[in-house]
């Protein structure tokens, strides 16, 4: 527990929020909580960079319910700023990245004054991106004996580390927690040299040039190669209201929100795996649960849609894409465009699950290499992609297939072909 974070609860509020003498940024979490748990560490260390100018306070949403349902929150977690005894500023809430964090608080309390000069940092590769493909990526080039440097915007790991139960991955008994598979590849990779630096914020590459440059808020690295596994994030619903509701109605994890609507109606979109699993899920709770979705059919896999479709609290909306989040102080449904028709219906809703796959981490590297239109990196079955000495691994590579163990594969290969590059290039 960090001495920099203030626990508090729905007694002392008034007194550590409301009447602070120093604004407040406010984490409502949960236990059990992928995305709070990836918060957490990103807490701690933005809490010791603006302590001084900001309260870091966390308080546990199980425990404190009646206090968050009067302010509105149903998502963890959630993250508010108070300034003077009200609220200011933007809510975030769900996987919430740093420099997300970090400019909120900075449109509170102002922006850092960074160094006028940063100091250059040489390496033979440097890899963006700490989760299976990073890591593993490392761990090779690590025992290759090369000067390898692995940067991560938070802790290495990525989505892999806040999956509770990951099944199938070879070697195990089936189940493994992401927590233990991706410490273990952490370790691996620092015994075989690999210098890893977290809470690093990539602010701007060229990766043109026979040396590779990428700047960080303090440093600038140059690199001889680079490997880009930088992954994927969940995608957000593309609808008006989206913003408004998040965290308030609309919700990207079933785990962490879905016990909160014990007996109501709500909606799942999309109609893959996650989607369909979810749906499932949900029925512990909901009274009903409607899968909408924009195709006439599903994708998840045969077991997931028998189960879907055998489960009697589960109905369908095909063919339909959601246009409009609805409510007035509360939310109320989607409003859904059927494609056929065009036109409009209202579906009601007490909350909403969303689940329509994933959004590359790339827009730093638009125009600077050959990137689809959906924003994942082309790259060949090496890893390479259009620029040399430039690989790409995992998720944020356009492949048909996402899995940890596949993006494991990626990164052996990625680190294979950048030692060989390297010592063709010397």
């Amino acid at each position: 527990m960090s001495d920099n974070i203030l626990y508090t609860n729905a007694e002392r509020f008034e007194q550590d929020v409301l009447n602070s003498d120093l604004p407040v940024v406010l984490d409502y979490f949960s236990e059990d909580c992928a995305p709070c748990a990836a918060l957490a560490p990103m807490f701690e260390r933005l809490a010791e960079r603006y302590g001084n100018r900001l309260r870091f306070v966390k308080i546990l949403r199980q425990a404190n319910r009646a206090l968050a349902e009067r302010y509105g929150v149903k998502s963890s977690p959630t993250v508010m700023f108070f300034k003077d005894g009200r609220e200011v500023g933007s809510r975030l809430s769900g996987y919430i990245k740093k420099p997300e964090l970090r400019k909120a608080i900075e449109d509170v309390v102002g922006a850092d004054q960074l160094p006028a000069e940063k100091p250059v940092v040489n390496c033979d590769v440097l890899i963006l991106g700490g989760g299976p493909a990073g890591l593993t990526a490392a761990i090779y080039t690590g025992r290759a004996k090369l000067n390898v440097i692995l940067l991560d915007e938070g802790l290495p790991g990525g989505q892999a580390a806040n999956t509770y139960h990951i099944a199938n991955y070879p070697g195990t008994d089936g189940v493994v927690r992401g927590k233990d598979l991706m410490e273990g590849m952490l370790k691996q990779a620092v015994s075989f040299g690999v210098k890893v630096e977290d809470f690093k914020e990539v602010l701007e590459v060229d990766l043109t040039g026979s040396t590779k440059v990428v700047t960080t808020e303090d440093t600038i690295y140059h690199a001889r190669a680079v490997i880009v596994a930088t992954g994927a994030q969940p995608r957000k619903l593309p609808a008006a209201g989206e913003a408004e509701w998040r965290g308030r109605g609309v919700h990207y994890c079933a785990t962490c929100d879905g016990a909160m609507y014990e007996g109501k109606n709500l909606i799942v979109v999309g109609g893959g795996n996650s989607a369909v699993e979810e749906a499932v899920y949900l029925t512990r709770f909901a009274s009903k649960v409607t899968i909408v979705h924009e195709f006439d059919h599903l994708q998840a896999s045969k077991t997931a849609q028998d189960e879907a479709f055998d489960n009697e609290k589960i109905d369908f909306v095909w063919g339909c894409h959601v246009v409009e989040v609805n409510g007035e102080g509360h939310l109320t449904g989607l409003t859904v465009k059927d494609l056929k028709t065009g036109e409009h219906r209202f579906v009601p809703a007490d909350g909403v699950f969303v689940y329509i796959g994933t959004q590359p981490e790339t827009t730093i590297l638009q125009g600077q290499m050959e990137i689809t239109p959906q924003g994942y990196i082309m790259a060949d079955d090496n890893m390479k992609t259009s620029l040399p000495g430039v690989f790409a691994a995992g998720d944020v590579r356009n492949k048909t297939v996402r899995q940890v163990v596949t993006a494991a594969g990626d990164g052996a290969v990625a680190a294979v072909q950048a030692e060989r590059y390297l010592a063709e290039s010397q």
